[in-house]
């Protein structure tokens, strides 16, 4: 059965931000810049490029600056168009226009499982994408529109893979795939979610990544999940509990490139790398690393 394509969306972007300190005090983690663009639109740009035209974003109370940067500002478009500057109006006015924009307050962040049971509502009935807004995805790769068609064929849930070194899959959630998978494959068949496992134990190497496909059953399956670690609700939880119930579950292993902006230093690598590609210093910051030369200590 062909289902409707996924248009809806949501960012949960609530959590404190403490790696981040002191900027987080006063600034959302989410829009600190890759160069001059702030990683949460990257993220939303990603999104409406294959489709997706409605954002929900789950924020904390004090998160006022992210739903500023997604509204307009028509005293600054005014002022840019009186100097007669169309590239400064272009860059303020594209955040605006990727999609329509909500916001909820999670006024007490319990885990990634609490936050997407703020979407009930916004996705109703619908399957809903969800994306972390510290994972990117190259522009140039393609992950979320293979998920969404996936989604399409199979319906259930469609979680984003990447194969990595066994000594870092406890840093992530794990999957077992069904015995006729091939692990080689673009989608694999998933019989079981494990969050955080040890390296000795982990069904694969196959870790979960900031990108979800979700079926309107995940709500139902989120309040039925008993809090775990930190009182933390866990999204993983609540997949496995639907997997268990005979919900097909598929993942879309990527192998392009991805950028992890989740603390400091890579945070930094996702910069320099970006920058490398960046329209206006690209060359110039290219030319300028091959050049420099740290100073010791």
């Amino acid at each position: 059965m062909t289902r409707h394509r996924v248009r809806k969306a949501l960012i949960p972007a609530a959590g404190r931000g403490t790696r981040f300190l002191p900027l987080t005090k006063a600034v959302p983690k989410e829009l600190a810049p890759i160069v001059t663009t702030p990683a949460i639109e990257l993220v939303v740009t990603e999104a409406a490029r294959v489709g997706v035209d409605e954002v929900l974003f789950v924020v904390s109370p004090d998160k006022h600056g992210i739903a500023e940067y997604f509204e307009r500002d028509t005293e600054l478009e005014a002022a840019l168009e009186q100097k007669g500057d169309a590239a400064a109006l272009e860059l303020v006015r594209r955040a605006p226009d990727l999609a329509r924009f909500t916001f909820v307050d999670q006024k007490d962040p319990r885990g990634l499982g609490h936050a997407v049971g703020h979407g009930e509502q916004f996705a109703d009935g619908e399957g809903l994408a969800v994306l972390l807004p510290d994972d990117l995805i190259d522009d140039r790769d393609q992950l979320l529109d293979t998920m969404l068609n996936v989604y399409s064929e199979h319906g259930g849930i469609v979680i984003g893979l990447i194969d990595v070194p066994r000594s870092e899959i406890s840093k992530y959630g794990s999957v077992a795939l069904t015995p006729d998978s091939d692990p080689e494959a673009e989608v694999v068949a998933i019989v079981e979610l494990v969050e955080k496992p040890p390296a000795e134990t982990a069904p694969s190497t196959l870790a979960i990544i900031g990108r979800y496909v979700l079926p309107p059953e995940i709500f139902e399956a989120l309040r039925a999940t008993q809090p775990g670690a930190k009182d933390e609700i866990q999204l993983t939880d609540a997949m496995q509990r639907l997997a268990h119930d005979g919900v097909p579950v598929h993942g879309v292993v990527f192998r392009g490139r991805r950028y992890d902006t989740g603390n400091g230093l890579d945070y930094m690598k996702a910069v320099v790398q970006l920058a490398g590609r960046h329209p206006d210093i690209g060359s110039d910051f290219r030319a300028w690393l091959r050049e420099y030369e740290p100073e010791d200590g």
